[in-house]
């Protein structure tokens, strides 16, 4: 089938990873590598990360909850700690690619796990950030926050919500996500599947996959 729609996660695909300014943040505090990603691998559906992108607690329940998780693993991190470091720079390119891709017909659209915590669907720290995440989130059809739908990504339903909104059929889809965990239930649903690693792979997959005769590079 014909692909018509892209969908797009956003922090680590449209901007940088958290998961980069997680590992700065553990490396300035002399806490082991990838311990965010440890703690959130544990018991991934209802840990305080989870409950918080769902919107069932609040930023004052998810520093507590987080911390008390942190020290379950012997690790000294509040949840707050982490909560500065959600919001990435923003990626030109790929913005420059949603012009495009809008430009030429294709309908957009985004599903991204977030919190209510920061400025925006972003999380952004500063208005200005706030503001530019905001300009960019215009190019898209149709937008699911988890913190105001109540579903998380990778809940198949998110998905298959989307499709619904946007009016077209999964096989219809590409989807992109910097992490696979994510992109599994897309690709079950019959999307064409990108895990993002950095820019150049995505534009280039994304090219391949929309069978596009000029890259988005």
């Amino acid at each position: 089938m014909n692909k018509t729609a892209v969908i797009w996660d956003f922090g680590g695909v449209i901007t940088s990873s958290p998961f980069d300014a997680f590992n700065r943040m553990e490396e300035e505090r002399g806490i082991p590598v990838n311990s965010v990603r440890r703690i959130n691998a544990a018991d991934p559906d209802n840990n305080a990360w989870a409950k918080f992108e769902r919107s069932e607690i609040n930023a004052t329940q998810f520093d507590e909850l987080f911390a008390a998780e942190a020290r379950a693993v012997g690790v000294d991190l509040r949840g707050s700690d982490v909560l500065a470091c959600l919001s990435g720079d923003i990626r030109p390119r790929m913005v420059a690619a949603l012009d495009t891709l809008k430009s030429r017909g294709y309908k957009l659209g985004c599903i991204t796990n977030n919190v209510p915590a920061g400025k925006g669907a972003g999380m952004a720290g500063s208005e200005k950030k706030a503001a530019a995440i905001a300009d960019i989130m215009t190019r898209f059809d149709h937008i699911l926050e988890s913190s105001k739908v109540g579903v998380r990504k990778p809940d198949p339903r998110i998905y298959e919500m989307m499709c619904e909104a946007l009016s077209v059929d999964p096989a219809a889809c590409v989807y992109l996500d910097d992490l696979g965990i994510n992109c599994k239930p897309a690709a079950a649903l019959g999307m064409a599947a990108i895990k993002v690693t950095g820019e150049d792979q995505a534009l280039a997959d994304l090219t391949a996959a929309l069978e596009l005769d000029e890259g988005l590079l």
